[in-house]
């Protein structure tokens, strides 16, 4: 399991030992995607692809 800074950003993307990965600003709610495997994994993400695609930008 690891995060990472997305540089540029204020977003953090989670990637768990099963592939999964996920994006939030909140390093708190980050951690508990993070150590609630499996239960979590399949669910809808808090920062959605566009956003962090305009954030980027």
């Amino acid at each position: 399991m690891r995060i990472v800074w997305l540089p540029g950003t204020d977003l953090l993307q989670g990637e768990c030992h099963c592939g999964a990965t996920h994006v939030d600003e909140d390093p708190a709610a980050m951690w508990d995607w993070l150590l609630a495997h499996p239960v979590g994994h399949g669910g809808t993400e808090s920062v959605t692809e566009e956003r962090v695609l305009a954030t980027v930008r």
